[in-house]
């Protein structure tokens, strides 16, 4: 009888299905992990921001910052963003269990990451617009003379074919490409500001449902099936680079434009700008604080290796940004070579750069429709995954929140998430609607971010402390070295709140060609900024009402780790983390492991030495 009472609860428990996160699902494949991460990280922002930053803060010299950097604040916090995920097995809610005071953080990373995901998707729709107006034998945008033009246009076509003898001032006109976009895909005529947004473009809003569509097929099976699409879309970019490449390299006046982004400026770097604008490049390229690393990590198995994959996709990221450098470069050498003007009057970043000047570029090429196709494919490639990315974060953090009434639903759920931030972004597509992307754009994951991940780094190394490295040595077998613990402790909070500081002293406001936003636009930003940053007292109120007792004891009470805090699976508690499971009902999980695969692995030393460092600190703690 003794023997059958024994194996009660634990049936118990796989019917309940609630304790165990067995329907929460994991990664199907072994790369899947990877190439989620990869394909996350790497965005639209390698090809449109990074290039143009490095050329404007001292070309080459501009990598020595930008490294340092990635090993300051860039390295360290996405290895705790992904040692977060992995240790919990939940979202960016459900995580702060470590610490329920702070659960304002998730709050406000669900806040910043809908808006980002609302405005996001809209750049993907422009990227299917161009797509499908790249299918003829004649890009629109290559002439003048279409009913979107006006007498200001100049075509490159007729100044070569000319006589190139007489002076024509080019400063005043405006290139077919630049009044295509502006005049007949944006139609930003019809609308006089932010504030009288015009008409819905209706091709435009085609183009958002149909990105919304192919984004919503993808996530539809939570990872299970965007962890296949990534499989294409997170490699597929890197072939079409290297073609883009071999062909910029090609052409004459291509190193004209790789000297440009090239020739190292030491001078640069001793202004602070420089290094600053090398932070935030990390900071943005590799979506830390986003909640999208976390989220990917969370379906990882216990085991799993993320220091290893902490470097590969740290590193690939800044590699690939370096080589979309000479991809965007070269071909805009050649561009200024033909046009006969500097580089630097061409050179753009953000979407001017991918909608405007590569598209003219493509337009100087033989077989211009299929190189612009190519280009245009590769950013949809580009873009779509740190989409999935950021649906994944807010689907995973609602359901793990209401694991009971959401998980089983999880395909509706994401339906009515998709077709929400669809109808908020149904705005972008009016005719004025680029300036609304703009505010969204400069405000929307700005210091509110900075302040997330400041909060989660102190949180982790000050409240939470010592255990953390302790869980990296329970995950993986070994402690975090010296220098993740310096960069945790002291340098990446530091640096980023040297970044906060900046943001805030040197603040612009936005603007977009010769527009300027009116005050309320601006105070609407700001809003948006400082929501996410208030929902972390906000999170702070609601906990310290749950607990009991005076106030400082509910402060204390509340910023320790939650009951249920711990690995999600029995076999992987050791140590603290033994019988704090619900519902679990047997003394040492690790004999349960013995009994189940005999002998004793390597991860199980670690785990009974830790229990035994375990034992030593409270018994120093006992004798204080």
């Amino acid at each position: 009888t003794v023997k059958m009472h024994g194996a009660v609860p634990s049936s118990q428990d796989g019917e309940l299905g609630s304790e165990c996160p067995e329907d929460r699902g994991n990664w199907t494949g072994r790369l899947d992990f990877l190439l989620s991460c990869i394909g996350y990280c790497v965005g639209l922002g390698n090809v449109w921001r990074f290039p143009y930053r490095a050329y404007t803060n001292g070309g080459g010299a501009f990598l020595v910052p930008y490294f340092i950097m990635l090993a300051i604040c860039g390295i360290p916090i996405f290895f705790m963003e992904l040692s977060l995920g992995q240790f919990s097995s939940l979202g960016p809610l459900a995580v702060w269990k470590i610490s329920p005071l702070f659960k304002g953080v998730g709050m406000g990373t669900i806040l910043i990451v809908s808006l980002v995901a609302i405005y996001y998707n809209m750049i993907i729709a422009y990227v299917l617009f161009y797509l499908f107006a790249s299918l003829t034998s004649d890009l629109p945008w290559q002439h003048c003379g279409n009913w979107w033009n006006t007498e200001l246009c100049l075509d490159h076509h007729v100044l070569r074919a000319g006589n190139s003898s007489l002076p024509i001032n080019i400063s005043n006109t405006v290139s077919p490409s630049e009044e295509y976009w502006s005049r007949y895909v944006l139609h930003i005529q019809g609308s006089s500001g932010i504030g009288d947004p015009g008409r819905i473009r209706w091709n435009l809003c085609l183009c958002l449902l149909l990105s919304w569509t192919i984004v919503y097929l993808c996530i539809l099976k939570g990872v299970k099936s965007s962890g296949k699409v990534v499989y294409f879309t997170a490699t597929f970019p890197y072939l079409i680079l290297v073609m883009l490449l071999i062909r910029g390299v090609t052409l004459e006046g291509a190193w004209k434009g790789i000297q440009f982004y090239l020739t190292p400026q030491f001078d640069h770097l001793l202004s602070s700008k420089v290094w600053i604008e090398a932070a935030l490049q990390i900071f943005y390229s590799l979506g830390v604080g986003f909640g999208g690393l976390l989220t990917f990590a969370s379906y990882n198995t216990f085991h799993q290796n993320i220091y290893r994959d902490t470097f590969i996709v740290t590193l690939g990221n800044a590699i690939t940004s370096i080589l979309a450098g000479f991809a965007i470069f070269s071909v805009l050498g050649y561009m200024s070579q033909e046009l006969g003007v500097p580089v630097n009057q061409v050179a753009k970043a953000g979407p001017g750069l991918a909608f405007v000047v590569y598209p003219q570029a493509m337009t100087m090429l033989p077989l211009s429709p299929f190189w612009s196709f190519l280009f245009f494919f590769m950013l949809l490639t580009l873009g779509l995954d740190s989409q999935f990315a950021f649906m994944e974060t807010i689907v995973t953090a609602v359901t793990d929140e209401f694991p009971y009434y959401l998980r089983p639903k999880k395909a509706s759920f994401s339906a009515v998430i998709c077709i929400a931030l669809f109808l908020m972004g149904l705005i972008l597509t009016t005719e004025g609607g680029m300036y609304w992307l703009v505010l969204l754009d400069d405000y929307s994951a700005g210091f509110g971010l900075m302040v997330v991940v400041i909060t989660t780094c102190l949180v982790v190394t000050r409240v939470y402390g010592k255990r953390f490295c302790r869980d990296i040595h329970m995950m993986l077998g070994f402690k975090p070295g010296s220098y993740f613990r310096a960069c945790w402790m002291v340098l990446s909070p530091a640096t980023m709140m040297a970044l906060l500081v900046y943001n805030i002293v040197k603040y612009q406001p936005s603007e977009y060609g010769n527009y300027q936003f009116p005050t309320w636009a601006e105070a609407l930003g700001i809003l948006m900024g400082v929501l996410s940053c208030l929902m972390i007292p906000l999170g702070m109120v609601v906990a310290v009402l749950q607990e009991e007792g005076t106030l400082w004891e509910r402060v204390q009470q509340a910023s320790r780790p939650a009951m249920g805090w711990g690995p999600a699976l029995e076999e992987n508690r050791s140590g603290a983390y033994v019988a704090s499971l619900a519902g679990s009902q047997s003394p040492k999980p690790l004999m349960v492991h013995m009994r189940k695969y005999g002998g004793i692995t390597s991860y199980e030393n670690t785990a009974i030495e830790v229990d035994r460092e375990m034992e030593e600190e409270e018994e120093e703690e006992s004798m204080i």
